[in-house]
């Protein structure tokens, strides 16, 4: 009780009033979803919740988001923070605008992922680089407190997360829902449902080459226009691509699925 107590008296504390600083990187799926209300519920402050817009975010994810904010202000919490891409020229710049420009499928199609850090962590960064709170706690020579929704299911992820935490000199990493909660994917579900919220549904881009093919099948079916917009982006590569089909990897979204 001792405990609790001084965790719901610093959660009333603004970040100045605090030696820590508390930051949620938010993904806008079922995961982060869950991470949010499971801070609420073990009574950890929450100071900074960021998500980053690549710009091609699937509609229902934008929609969650909205919901998500009313839950947060109905519970005392911040609401997101929307952060974006911008290049050296202080223009906003789309995962969809950069393919364009250099005739090339997200990085995640060719292996890699660049997309992710270009367009996920480096916006994230860059604001807290900026952000007074933060810059504070670095200056005292402290690390940022900044929690991420890997769930118990994901130890890849999560060991490979955790091999560079001990080098990080900004950030102490924090994943609860599988060092403290110990919450699967399944239980982040029953969570988000039992909190009153709607579930998020997956959180891509539109035109991620790791959709599933009913996934694509859908897009197609309910939101046409952002799939030609794939088409499209999948067409200006195509002269270009060496290692892969399409955005499918080994085939083509068109040819596969084909223009209507």
């Amino acid at each position: 009780l001792a405990a609790t107590s001084l965790l719901l008296r610093a959660s009333t504390l603004t970040p100045e009033r605090r030696n820590f600083i508390n930051i949620v990187s938010f993904g806008g799926g079922t995961n982060s979803a869950a991470l949010l209300v499971g801070l609420y519920q073990h009574h950890i402050p929450v100071d900074l919740i960021l998500f980053a817009d690549t710009g091609a975010e699937h509609p229902h994810t934008y929609h969650f988001i909205r919901q998500m904010d009313e839950w947060l202000t109905a519970h005392r919490m911040p609401q997101i923070t929307v952060v974006e891409k911008f290049d050296r020229y202080g223009n906003r710049l789309t995962l969809e605008m950069e393919c364009l420009c250099s005739h090339t499928l997200p990085s995640i199609a060719y292996g890699h992922k660049r997309c992710s850090q270009k367009h996920k962590i480096g916006p994230q960064e860059k604001f807290c680089n900026q952000y007074a709170p933060c810059r504070e706690v670095w200056k005292r020579g402290g690390k940022i407190n900044r929690y991420i929704g890997y769930d118990a299911g994901e130890m890849k992820r999560y060991l490979h997360s955790k091999k560079f935490n001990e080098t990080d000199k900004k950030y102490n990493n924090h994943y609860p829902l599988i060092e403290e909660w110990g919450w699967s994917r399944n239980d982040c579900v029953r969570v988000i449902q039992m909190a009153g919220l709607p579930q998020p549904g997956k959180s891509s881009c539109f035109f991620c080459p790791s959709m599933k093919q009913q996934e694509i099948l859908d897009l197609k079916q309910h939101h046409p226009a952002l799939y030609q917009r794939a088409l499209a982006l999948e067409a200006n590569a195509m002269p270009y691509l060496k290692t892969v089909k399409g955005l499918g990897r080994n085939y083509s979204w068109q040819e596969r699925f084909g223009k209507e």
